[in-house]
């Protein structure tokens, strides 16, 4: 296992992916097969979806500590989204109501937008912050892809609010599993051109981008 400059473990790209995607998809298949179930425990009964939400919480517990085990870092929305899990997760299994869990994806993404946007009121952008080694780009650059990640968050946590207020519980799980991210790996698809013309790497001499 080697180690990068930043003092970051690199690993297996594949056993990474599996301990960042592996919880939901289990989340999923389970659903699909408990989903018409009902479960009685201690007196109670509970549905399906309940109780894959309380198989999920440590599940995600245990494969976050993994990862942050094995490359000894984590990002800031990987801590923000186990946190967020874990409180809205073990509030749906307490009071064994569904909506809490629902709400999470709301949360997360209107916490990053509102975040980035204070970043970018202040003329900052917190996205180059984090992902500066990641991805490096002019300021002029991070403020742009801040300016479309806020928007594009903010519009997500809307569209988790319709999609689970309005549709019906099994098409907010399919799109909980495959829409958020299929809509943010479409984004970065899309943003190659500000990559190259902002590239820090170049000579800067590119283009300007008109923002959007």
């Amino acid at each position: 296992m080697a180690s990068n400059t930043s003092g970051v473990k690199e690993i297996n790209p594949f056993l990474k992916m599996v301990l960042e995607f592996g919880p939901v998809i289990v989340f999923f298949i389970a659903y699909l097969q408990l989903k018409d179930d009902v479960f009685t425990i201690g007196g109670t009964e509970y549905d399906g979806f309940i109780v894959v939400t309380a198989a999920f919480i440590p599940l995600l517990v245990a494969s976050t500590g993994m990862l942050w085990f094995l490359t000894g870092k984590l990002s800031k929305m990987q801590v923000a989204t186990l946190v967020l899990v874990v409180v809205f997760g073990g509030m749906t299994v307490w009071l064994n109501d569904d909506r809490f869990i629902k709400m999470k994806p709301t949360m997360i993404f209107g916490l990053f937008g509102v975040l980035l946007g204070i970043g970018l009121l202040r003329g900052q952008s917190y996205l180059g912050y984090v992902m500066e080694d990641m991805m490096p780009l002019r300021h002029e650059g991070w403020m742009i892809l801040t300016r479309r990640l806020t928007l594009l968050f903010l519009g997500l946590a809307v569209a988790n609010e319709l999609v689970w207020r309005l549709m019906s519980e099994e098409t907010w799980v399919y799109y909980k599993t495959f829409g958020d991210t299929a809509i943010l790996f479409g984004f970065f698809m899309t943003q190659g051109n500000l990559f190259q013309t902002y590239s820090s790497e170049d000579d800067g001499t590119g283009a300007d981008e008109s923002d959007g």
